[in-house]
């Protein structure tokens, strides 16, 4: 009878133990689960932007809710305390932060959001380069009956074009512990006439905003990261242009000074021309476009200390360890380089030759 009744207690302590592990799950009606999280701050204290997809019948209409608070989590408790739902911050896609913000440095914000895990380390990451209660002003009176359009405006299979980085929250985190890495974040401002104008990318060296490039300049970083390049459009002297793909390959060695040669491929198809060149001016007219502006970013990037293109990966083998912290300082500053862009016509264009 002992051993009945003890068998008995030992199922119900068992259920106890499996019935607490639920404790705090909350329906997923009872949640509200933003798509872009927006932060800047005054003095000590952060300012959340939450755009939160709100389902009306045949539509997703969105609404902001902001808060305030010395951390991103009070901020979040409070606004889930007066909200009739819990907050859900895992399915945040897209972080936009305000530009003073990242010119004093996101260290603190980039760590807690790794740290906490309440926010996806796989989130997107922007900067708005304009008032950024504006720009939320703006997103939620003006964002699609789809309630994604900042969302799309990243996506490879929507609005996403070769000119605009692609940076993820762990990217950053990993760049401000990196020796040898930092990113380049896409910059944003509300558009004249869509919602949207993407002006560039910020430098981000340690987490900090050192510098920036422009889309132009954000292709080429694009490349060097291994984006690719296809459907970009190049203007130049002789005509335009249609990048139908791109490889890059580097050779790295280091003697007295560190030497990268870099030789940067790229297929591209005629759209059009003006007068009558040849493709081989058209070839060389594109080639002296790409390098002499890649050799621009890099003289900005190198005087700025700031590796976007990661080129100190190539040298961690010949660089001894415990030397990699004075990368950016010193060897980064004595780099030599030699930049190549072979252009390959594969296309003269959609039009048949007179026979």
């Amino acid at each position: 009878m002992r051993c009945k009744k003890a068998v008995i207690w030992l199922f119900l302590l068992l259920l106890v133990f499996m019935m607490s592990g639920c404790w705090d799950t909350r329906d997923i009606n009872h949640r509200v689960m933003p798509v872009v999280l927006g932060i800047s701050k005054d003095s000590d204290q952060y300012k959340v932007f939450l755009q939160i997809p709100h389902p009306q019948q045949d539509v997703i209409q969105t609404k902001v809710v902001i808060g305030v608070g010395e951390t991103i989590n009070e901020v979040v408790d409070n606004i889930s305390a007066d909200m009739e739902s819990s907050v859900d911050l895992l399915h945040v896609k897209v972080i936009v932060i305000d530009r003073h913000l990242a010119e004093e440095g996101v260290k603190d914000l980039i760590s807690g959001i790794m740290r906490s895990r309440d926010v996806s380390s796989k989130a997107l990451v922007a900067i708005c380069n304009d008032d950024i209660n504006q720009f939320f002003k703006s997103m939620e009176k003006n964002t699609s009956p789809g309630g994604t359009t900042l969302l799309d405006f990243f996506e490879k299979n929507a609005g996403w074009d070769p000119q605009i980085a692609l940076t993820r929250v762990w990217e950053v985190y990993r760049s401000i512990h990196s020796y040898t890495r930092d990113v380049a974040i896409p910059m944003l401002r509300l558009g004249e006439t869509t919602l949207v104008d993407h002006v560039g990318s910020a430098v981000i060296k340690n987490g900090r905003m050192v510098e920036e490039i422009n889309a132009n300049e954000t292709l080429l970083y694009n490349a060097f990261n291994g984006e690719s390049t296809q459907g970009k459009i190049e203007v130049l002297n002789e005509g335009s242009v249609l990048i139908l793909g791109n490889t890059i390959e580097h050779t790295s060695e280091v003697q007295k000074e560190p030497f990268l040669y870099t030789k940067i491929k790229l297929d591209v198809m005629i759209l059009e021309t003006k007068g009558d060149p040849t493709e081989k001016m058209i070839e060389k007219g594109l080639e002296k476009l790409l390098t002499d502006r890649l050799n621009k970013m890099f003289s900005k990037l190198q005087k700025s200390e700031a590796d976007i293109l990661g080129l100190g990966q190539f040298f961690r083998k010949e660089i001894p360890r415990m030397d990699l912290k004075e990368w950016r300082s010193k060897y980064y500053q004595n780099l030599s380089t030699d930049f190549v862009v072979d252009v390959d016509i594969r296309n003269s264009g959609n039009l048949k030759n007179p026979g």
